[in-house]
């Protein structure tokens, strides 16, 4: 992996709308019941992009993502009009990542192709299960042969594909967990992405937590499932290359890249977060309205949906900094760090963590987790942002 001094420049794009909500998901995305104006939406993620192109003169971009929501939602020609938009505003890297989330239903898959005609060369698709009992869990709209089907469709039609998957779920056995991790990298043989279950507040699955209609994996038993991905993955040539994420090298997602290394993004869409760097070397952190109806009527009003924004101090800059880069196998660039925050680690504390197995140096310019230490990440943040 080639690794960009300032971290890269990435666009992220959101597309709010899903046909159902999943009871584990706590994204901002929403279920409208009448078709939405494509047109619309398009016209004012355009409009909020110009906006950032005045703020990001020059800039050479790496790398575009659409999230959601539920962005296979979306027609070709819409994300047709908001690359080409993208292209127009700023300089798009010849080598530049064009990644879409999609789900695997037979209406979405069907899109792939106009997708790919519109210059999205990377997918990753939505799959979180390969059996069908905990598909029906997880309020996924298909079913594990139509997403064979989709990843199969998928592999034909885009250069790199990934596909997500959650462990940890109720019940999980290890035997089927192995199983599903080796028909996963039969079908990806790219990228995967595969996150512990999490129970966040506000989901359909908190309430029926809280309300003891659903237990939850044992800890220890969802620690074992993340050591068997962890093992399989290294086993079969996609080792983890983030504490959720594995790839072949050379495959890794360019635009998460971006994130944990720390670069610039421009956030557009309800709900979109960014991150971008001044010619003066501040940088702007922007949250946009989350309700898409109340975002279109600001974008209208005054050309960004923004609700809030504000200039991080390099104390802020150095612990998102740091956050980021310790999720990484390739570890955090500790010059850059100290000179971006003006601080340096307590020496007693990061030797403590060294002596106790947690971190390590890669060289002398590159602080990593260990495997151990990437099971308690939080804990290790803790004690090197600590005086």
């Amino acid at each position: 992996m080639t690794v960009q001094p300032d971290g890269g420049f990435g666009i992220y794009v959101h597309w709010p709308f899903c046909l159902a909500k999943c009871p584990y998901c706590d994204f901002n995305s929403h279920v409208r019941h009448q078709p939405v104006s494509q047109q619309a939406y398009a016209d004012a993620l355009i409009k909020e992009l110009s906006w950032f192109a005045e703020q990001t003169k020059g800039r050479e971009v790496g790398s575009i993502f659409f999230g959601g929501g539920t962005p296979s939602l979306m027609e070709p020609q819409t994300v047709a009009a908001i690359i080409d938009a993208i292209a127009d505003k700023w300089s798009l890297a010849p080598s530049a990542e064009i990644s879409m989330e999609a789900n695997p239903t037979s209406v979405e898959a069907n899109r792939f192709a106009g997708y790919r005609a519109a210059g999205v060369n990377r997918l990753s698709v939505g799959i979180q299960a390969l059996n069908d009992r905990d598909l029906k869990i997880l309020g996924r709209q298909h079913n594990v042969a139509e997403a064979i089907r989709a990843v199969e469709t998928a592999r034909k039609t885009f250069p790199q594909i990934s596909f997500d998957l959650i462990y940890a779920r109720p019940e999980q056995t290890l035997e089927g967990w192995r199983e599903e991790i080796n028909l996963a990298i039969d079908l990806a043989a790219d990228h995967l992405s595969m996150y512990q279950l999490t129970i966040e507040e506000g989901t359909m699955f908190h309430r029926l937590y809280a309300a003891g209609k659903m237990d939850i994996l044992d800890p220890d038993k969802a620690a074992d499932l993340y050591d068997l991905t962890q093992e399989i993955t290294a086993q079969r040539g996609l080792p983890a290359y983030e504490v959720s994420n594995h790839a072949a090298p050379g495959s890794e997602c360019k635009h998460n890249l971006v994130y944990w290394r720390y670069g610039d993004y421009v956030g557009v869409g309800p709900g979109a977060h960014g991150r971008i760097t001044r010619e003066d070397g501040s940088k702007l952190a922007t949250s946009m309205e989350k309700h898409p109806e109340t975002w279109m009527g600001l974008v209208d009003s005054a050309g960004i949906g923004v609700t809030e924004s504000f200039d991080l101090t390099t104390e802020e800059q150095g612990d998102e900094m740091l956050l980021m880069g310790l999720r990484l196998v390739e570890g955090l660039d500790v010059p850059r760090y100290e000179a971006l925050s003006g601080r340096t680690f307590n020496q007693r504390r990061l030797s403590q963590l060294q002596e106790n197995g947690m971190v390590e140096w890669i060289g002398n310019t590159r602080l990593r987790a260990t495997p151990q230490g990437m099971c308690l990440l939080n804990a290790v943040l803790g004690e090197l942002v600590s005086d």
